[in-house]
C-alpha cells in the first residue's frame, strides 16, 4: 500500500507514549500510530472479510445503493409543498 506523508498535531504526552513505545519494539513513530490507528478503526476486521468476500464490487455497491435507498425517508411530491 502506498505511503503518503501528513502533518498532524497530537498532544505532547500522547507523542512521548508513541516515542516511548517505538523505543521498546524497534518500530518507528509512524509505524506506532499507524498500527494503533488500524487497530482502533478495525481495518484487520475489514481486511479478513474483504479476503473472503466472494462478491463482485459491482453487486456490493448495486446492493449498497438500494439498501440506502430502502432506508431513506421518502419525499413528498413538489404539488405538496409549501401547503
Amino acid at each position: 500500500m502506498a505511503k503518503v506523508r501528513t502533518t498532524l498535531t497530537i498532544d505532547e504526552d500522547v507523542l512521548k507514549w508513541v516515542k516511548i513505545r517505538a523505543a521498546r519494539t524497534g518500530a518507528s513513530d509512524s509505524a506506532v500510530i499507524e498500527e494503533s490507528l488500524r487497530r482502533d478503526l478495525k481495518l484487520d476486521v475489514l481486511d479478513e472479510l474483504w479476503a473472503d468476500a466472494t462478491m463482485s464490487e459491482a453487486k456490493a455497491s448495486e446492493l449498497a445503493v438500494e439498501a440506502q435507498h430502502a432506508t431513506r425517508p421518502r419525499r413528498r411530491s413538489s404539488g405538496a409543498r409549501g401547503r
